[in-house]
């Protein structure tokens, strides 16, 4: 029995081969004929080319000069095209390397690839990749351009710097609270002037409660005799220690953010300049926001306006660092996109089209990692108390269907602001919450009009009516 059942397994096996090494019937054109596929690795890659017998597959190393020699080998096999698995951040290097040889480097998204059940070797993944690419099956990732990749290395460290700092924050406020430092009670930020003036002071030895609250700001809410009581504390060694340290971090984090808004500041002057910034506050024609609290220190508004050529910042709820933040995600050609359609699917915050049997079965947007995305629906977030067109159809959608779904629908319309701006360099002009409110009115009378219609009856104003109906006794 039990050799039947070994014969058993070696030709379901032979008949899972043989189904790998199937050919793409011949009715398929290749439209990519010097086209090759690498499969990405830690610590190999598995290439496969093309040749006059089928293919050629080899493993190539990690190392620098292993990379080197997979893009000789491709040159030498006349390969024009290579598309590569997104595989970690594996291929970050192996890509820029083939890119600087000349080649067009296609990343696919491994997710696309992993519904062909029987190819899971890497010998089997890189063979499959070539066949797919050379008929043109695969649809290549957005990576935006190399000054782009650059602002977005910078921006996307500052971000990890940012996190770091507010873990900081709440180490400190987490020693307050075990020696009973109700700092945070009375301060509405630790890390303010008066806070951080009391924090130093009592790692300096201050511990006379009257003492320390004679920092207190003016514009604090809280009086002297309120902030004292907050700051009578159990003084526990151990306590002062994860205070201590979680200051010490939290400046030297402050340090590292400084230097890389430094660094940005200097890129950022390298682009290319498309508006004169002196006509910044011309073309503005409103009132400029208060500054976000984490955005960098330098007037990063007047650089942004200057390489985007419009000002973003005049959308309600995109500020200057929300703008900065777009940028080194998206970049500024936005001819990437043939329409702000495929824009918004490629962000994830379209509708779903999940229908099957002629029934809708989900309109539900997919899920999607997308920095871009992520940082438009925080912004869509700001406008939740905003007097504007955008916070009005905010609240309308959310008093409707809910506050997930208003998020969502409310960064589709910033990001459909966002293309059009930076695309056809358009201004934006907010028409306020009383304009929006009247075109949805206008809107919901015709629809009306045009029901009373598609059922023989038309809709009259009652002031028009010859004997107007007395009204309700309820208004």
């Amino acid at each position: 029995m039990a050799k039947r059942k070994s014969s058993k397994r070696s030709q379901e096996k032979k008949v899972r081969s043989q189904r790998g090494s199937t050919p793409m019937p011949n009715e398929l054109r290749q439209v990519n004929l010097h086209a090759a596929g690498i499969d990405v690795g830690a610590n190999e890659h598995w290439v496969a080319v093309p040749t006059n017998h089928g293919q050629s597959v080899r493993c190539f190393g990690t190392f620098t000069e292993d990379l080197v020699a997979l893009a000789d080998w491709l040159v030498e096999c006349d390969i024009e095209t290579v598309a590569l698995e997104s595989t970690g951040i594996y291929w970050i290097t192996l890509f820029e390397v083939l890119e600087g040889r000349g080649l067009h480097v296609r990343l696919v998204d491994t997710r696309k690839l992993k519904y062909v059940p029987g190819r899971k070797s890497d010998v089997m993944d890189c063979q499959w990749l070539q066949q797919l690419h050379s008929y043109g099956l695969l649809e290549g990732a957005f990576r935006p351009a190399d000054e782009i990749c650059v602002l977005r290395g910078y921006v996307r460290q500052r971000c990890m710097l940012v996190e770091s700092l507010s873990r900081e924050i709440l180490h400190m406020q987490k020693a307050m609270e075990q020696m009973n430092v109700k700092l945070t009670e009375v301060l509405s930020d630790v890390t303010g002037v008066t806070g951080m003036q009391i924090i130093r002071a009592i790692l300096e030895g201050e511990r006379d409660a009257k003492e320390l609250a004679k920092f207190r700001n003016h514009r604090c809410k809280h009086d002297e005799a309120t902030i004292a009581k907050a700051l009578r504390g159990n003084w526990r060694k151990e306590h002062l220690f994860q205070l201590r340290q979680a200051v010490q971090l939290y400046d030297f984090l402050t340090t590292q953010v400084g230097e890389c808004d430094t660094q940005i500041e200097a890129y950022l002057k390298s682009f290319e300049t498309k508006a004169d910034s002196s006509t910044l506050k011309e073309s503005r024609g409103k009132a400029r926001r208060s500054r976000q609290g984490n955005a960098p220190a330098f007037d990063l508004r007047q650089h942004l306006y200057a390489i985007t050529g419009t000002d973003l910042t005049q959308i309600d709820g995109i500020e200057a660092y929300t703008v900065l933040r777009l940028i080194s995600e998206i970049g500024l050609d936005m001819t990437r996109w043939p329409s702000v359609k495929h824009f918004v699917s490629w962000l994830g915050l379209c509708p779903g089209t999940k229908r099957s049997g002629g029934k809708q079965l989900s309109s539900k947007s997919k899920r999607s990692a997308n920095r871009a995305a992520a940082v438009l629906r925080m912004a869509a977030q700001t406008l939740y108390r905003s007097r504007s067109a955008l916070g009005a159809f905010y609240r309308r959608i959310k008093a409707r269907i809910g506050a997930a779904e208003a998020v969502t629908a409310t960064a589709h319309k910033l990001a459909r602001l966002l293309y059009t701006m930076l695309r056809y360099r358009k201004e934006f002009v907010d028409i306020g919450e009383d304009g929006y409110l009247q075109m949805f009115k206008e809107r919901i009378i015709r629809n009306m009009k045009r029901k009373a219609l598609d059922c023989g009856y038309k809709l009259v104003p009652i002031a028009d009516l010859p004997n107007p109906p007395a009204p309700s006794p309820g208004g």
